[in-house]
């Protein structure tokens, strides 16, 4: 399974689901739904299976330009943590 992106927006913000799983070649991807998305934008991580290095390092850069991460599973979550050292 690849990643699927689905955008839930409302008048407060969006929520951008994640399914499945996430590679390098997605971050653009990501990124480019975040900027279309009306803010605040925050990513749910509740579907996602797996992540590469490069979709971790990228969680983490946008975990700190304040894009908020909501079910974020303890793998993904520990490996955040070592990368954000």
């Amino acid at each position: 399974m690849t990643l699927r992106i689905v955008a839930d927006t409302r008048e407060d913000g969006t929520t951008i689901r994640l399914i499945g799983r996430m590679r390098a070649e997605h971050v653009e991807h990501v990124r480019a739904e975040i900027a279309a998305s009306l803010a605040p934008a925050a990513l749910d991580l509740d579907e996602l299976t797996l992540a590469d290095v490069d979709a971790v390092r990228y969680l983490v850069a946008a975990e700190r330009e304040g894009i908020a991460l909501h079910h974020c599973a303890p793998f993904i979550r520990e490996w955040m943590s070592r990368e954000a050292d």
